[in-house]
């Protein structure tokens, strides 16, 4: 299962990377074709934007599960472990919240707009606001899994450690 996800998440990766390339041609190629030619696609600038959501909400995705989104984490790692353990499950209990709430907002706007088509690309907007759907079941997984991780007492740290910083520790240097 770990294998899996470690698959999934280096394809999001790359995802990331398309995402950004195509928004650097579309926007660069538009810009050349404005001067130079004195004309354009009427494409560009929508598909762009659609990339850049799309680039946003997957990586946010990317950054949940590498720990990577800012954080007081010096706070709650000098609470003692119970207390620890509360705040962080409560505070996975409020992420999963806002995540249902993206989900069913997503999943409300997906459903509306499957008819709907964008002026310029004329692709159905259910495309756009899918990404909800797609961010909201991602992280929901990661977020069940790391509060999994806190209630069974495996996880009561915020900031998770590299292989250098936990041979350290267990050698005792500090």
């Amino acid at each position: 299962m770990h294998r899996i996800f470690q698959t999934y998440l280096l394809i999001l990766k790359w995802f990331i990377v398309l995402c950004l390339a195509g928004m650097v041609v579309l926007v660069f190629g538009n810009v050349v074709l404005r001067y130079v030619f004195n004309s354009g696609l009427t494409v560009s600038e929508e598909f762009s934007r659609w990339l850049f959501v799309w680039m946003v909400f997957i990586g946010s995705i990317v950054v949940l599960h590498e720990n990577g989104h800012l954080g007081l984490d010096f706070i709650v790692n000098s609470l003692p472990r119970p207390l620890r353990r509360v705040s962080l499950a409560l505070a996975h209990i409020l992420m999963l919240y806002a995540t249902w709430l993206v989900v069913v907002g997503s999943w409300a706007q997906v459903s509306v707009n499957t008819r709907t088509y964008a002026p310029a690309s004329g692709l159905p907007l259910s495309m756009f606001f899918g990404v909800g759907l797609v961010f909201g079941i991602s992280t929901g997984g990661i977020l069940l899994w790391r509060l999994w991780l806190v209630m069974t007492g495996r996880l009561d740290r915020l900031h998770i450690e590299d292989e250098e910083t936990a041979a350290l520790r267990q050698a005792g240097v500090k």
